[in-house]
């Protein structure tokens, strides 16, 4: 895997958010939640010189080939105010926004990413990914995820009129849980959370300073090792948390009301 390099200068951060699950569970509850994180840009645009989003922005999410899903204009345009800015943005796609396909790319000028990626940023070495489908666990839904990502799904897919198919993947997503990956959002304890479990694994074979992950709905910091940690990033949903990178250490924080 390829190192990416990132040099933050002085007086400058590092933002990490995940799962914001804009559109769930209906536009108008959504709403408040989408205020409050156009506000957070508001407040971090001054500081920022890099913003990672770790997945799961949407509810929903699925590129047809003309059409985009209906709707988040505002945290749309929001994000392409912070790239023409000038601030660098990441996302890596989660199980709830993987149909991505060119549009942030080309519109909002955001490197998009399918799998996890390795970041020094300045003298730390991150690993960084939005954590569906890792680990020991799951395994109906890594399944499940190899349909989802198939090509052929995909081109099947395509052929429904978007009315029809975001209206049947949102059913989905709130009624059946098959993309949620969320339902279970409790504490495991330290030795059986599942990326916890995989990133002690990549620390036998490579150092990390930081694995940073979403997909958990939990807000979590745990030392690996004296020179390693795990952080779950939570949710935007009951948490709203957010991590910090000052170019020395990584602080997560909750958004203050």
């Amino acid at each position: 895997m390829r190192m990416n390099t990132i040099n933050v200068p002085k007086g400058k951060n590092v933002y990490f958010t995940s799962d914001h699950h804009f559109g769930a569970p209906t536009k108008a509850a959504s709403k408040p939640r989408e205020e409050r994180f156009i506000a957070w840009l508001d407040r971090i645009k001054q500081d920022a010189d890099v913003l990672f989003i770790l997945g799961d922005l949407f509810d929903f999410w699925f590129e047809y080939k003309y059409v985009i899903p209906k709707g988040f204009t505002r945290v749309l345009g929001k994000l392409a105010e912070l790239s023409d800015q000038g601030i660098e943005i990441h996302f890596f796609v989660g199980n709830h926004d993987l149909w991505m396909q060119g549009y942030f790319e080309e519109e909002l000028n955001i490197k998009v990413y399918h799998n996890t990626e390795e970041f020094k940023i300045n003298d730390m070495v991150f690993f960084i990914g939005h954590g569906d489908g890792l680990g020991p666990h799951d395994k109906g839904y890594k399944r499940l995820k190899k349909v989802f990502k198939n090509s052929f799904f995909n081109w099947l897919y395509r052929w429904l009129h978007p009315d029809i198919g975001v209206r049947f993947a949102q059913y989905l997503s709130l009624k059946n849980k098959l993309i949620s990956g969320d339902e279970d959002a409790k504490f495991l304890g330290n030795d059986d959370e599942w990326l916890v479990q995989y990133a002690q694994r990549k620390l036998k074979d490579k150092h990390f300073d930081y694995f940073v992950f979403g997909h958990r709905h939990l807000p979590l910091e745990i030392q690996l090792n004296p020179k390693s940690k795990y952080v779950n990033l939570g949710d935007w949903i009951t948490h709203f948390t957010y991590g910090v990178f000052n170019g020395k250490e990584l602080l997560l924080k909750k958004l203050e009301i």
